[in-house]
């Protein structure tokens, strides 16, 4: 299951960006973010303030995708129950 993916993936990396998390699990943005608003409601992962744009001065990154998630259940946790 994608949700346990998802949450092995923040626990191991503590950290990762809706970007960063799309291109390690093999999925798309839009597809993540329905889970990770379900694991940030079960207290599992916080979405993190981030920065308005990636520090490049093109302004062609989406902020959506700049969006940083932080594991914050348990190590053992999946996320899933």
């Amino acid at each position: 299951m994608i949700l346990s993916r998802l949450s092995s993936y923040l626990r191991q990396h503590r950290r990762a960006s809706l970007s960063d998390l799309a291109h390690g699990l093999g999925s798309t943005p839009e597809a993540l973010e329905a889970m990770l608003a379900r694991l940030e409601r079960k207290g599992r992962v916080r979405r993190l303030a981030s920065e308005s744009s990636c520090g490049s001065s093109c302004c062609r990154c989406d902020p959506a995708l700049l969006a940083l998630y932080e594991w914050v259940g348990d190590e053992g946790d999946d996320g899933t129950a």
